[in-house]
């Protein structure tokens, strides 16, 4: 049976009246306050979710997004997956909400990118919304407190173990700006070590456009070193690896080759992308410059047709054995529905969210299982590469 909503007013007035507003025009509320603000209060809440009062709240918060139904679930890479729908990398940096991530109606969220060493990132102003584009430009450069802030914060939130919880939870890790290139599997190692009991599944990030030269560990020779070097721990959880839409094709297709013969867990398709999708003449309003000046990678409804381009080339070389998970301009139901019959397993959202609102969740999950009675289906996997269309309503 699918849980009914039954406060939807509640979440839909707090984001509509007050959020919402904000995050439509491109020159509104600072980006990065509002997500240090909202993340601030999560973070209280996640510590405190056993409280009365807060677990009131969040029983409210679930019954409005959460989405129970055994056709949405699946086991891949040893994880058992509530829902196809996560939170990707980038929102909930430092671990500080992972108590709570389920509440809102996900069934896995990746937290991080963390770093073994802790790095303020680059300048600010850094994250730049374009609101008509439904999109946004963003040259973080993996900010974050350190692995061994994020481990203490992990063991604050007394997390059920791995494979217990009620929503996923992996780990992504990326290189410290301040370690050189040949040092990289040294680096993502110490986070590792640090990390590596907390995670359901860890993501190896060489894909940022925001850290120097880190995509240069996306080849072939770079990757087997790193993988290799992990999988010496005892304890070492699934790795999958996150790549750029900015690869050329040949280079998806070798990836796609090496991660099958590696038996690497999963393939995380895309970060952001350096290319601007014909926007290079759009203005941003906080700075005055095109997108053609400023750096940084987009994400957002641009990049939706290459990340779905990249995942059908990752299915068509790869086969249905190695486990996708699509992210990149996912913002419907509809736009999930078409990166899953590509080939992705799993969908994440992020900038979509942010525009969109909570309810784009649970609305995700309801078009989801409205297209497996269309077509037939008995499970979301038996979707997955199917190539099938979406039937609208008549």
């Amino acid at each position: 049976m699918t849980n009914k909503t039954t406060n939807t007013g509640l979440i839909d007035g707090f984001y509509n009246n007050l959020l919402g507003p904000l995050l439509r025009v491109d020159d509104g509320f600072d980006a990065e306050k509002v997500t240090k603000i909202a993340l601030t209060g999560l973070a209280h809440m996640s510590l405190r979710r056993n409280w009365v009062g807060i677990a009131n709240i969040l029983e409210l918060l679930s019954n409005d997004l959460q989405r129970n139904d055994v056709r949405l679930e699946q086991s891949l890479f040893g994880c058992r997956f509530k829902n196809p729908v996560g939170l990707a990398a980038g929102f909930d940096k430092d671990g500080v909400a992972s108590g709570l991530w389920h509440c809102f109606g996900f069934g896995f969220a990746e937290l991080g990118t963390v770093t073994f060493h802790k790095q303020e990132g680059n300048p600010r102003p850094r994250l730049f919304r374009l609101a008509e584009e439904q999109a946004a430009l963003n040259r973080m450069g993996f900010n974050n407190d350190g692995a061994a802030i994020m481990r203490r914060t992990l063991e604050s939130q007394s997390l059920p173990l791995p494979g217990d919880r009620a929503a996923v939870l992996g780990i992504n890790l990326g290189k410290s700006r301040v370690t050189p290139l040949d040092m990289a599997s040294e680096d993502y190692a110490a986070s590792l070590e640090l990390l590596a009991k907390f995670a359901d599944y860890v993501v190896i990030n060489v894909s940022s456009p925001n850290t120097p030269g880190l995509r240069s560990l996306q080849s072939s020779t770079s990757l087997k070193v790193l993988v290799d070097r992990l999988r010496k721990f005892e304890i070492c959880p699934p790795l999958l690896v996150k790549i750029a839409p900015d690869l050329t094709n040949q280079s998806i297709d070798d990836l796609a080759r090496f991660a099958s013969e590696i038996s690497l867990a999963g393939v995380i398709a895309v970060n952001t992308s350096l290319d601007r999708f014909g926007l290079e003449k759009r203005v941003l309003a906080q700075s005055g410059r095109t997108l053609a000046e400023e750096p940084g990678g987009l994400s957002g409804v641009p990049i939706r047709c290459r990340a779905t381009e990249v995942i059908r080339r990752l299915r068509a070389i790869a086969g249905p054995k190695l486990p996708l998970i699509g992210v990149g301009g996912i913002d419907s139901p509809q736009t999930a529905w078409q990166r899953i019959v590509a080939g992705a397993s799993l969908v994440q959202v992020y900038t979509g969210w942010i525009f969109r609102g909570p309810q784009l969740v649970p609305g995700i999950l309801e078009g989801l299982l409205e297209q497996l009675d269309r077509h037939g289906f008995d499970n979301i996997s038996d979707a997955v590469g199917t190539e099938v269309p979406w039937i609208g309503r008549e």
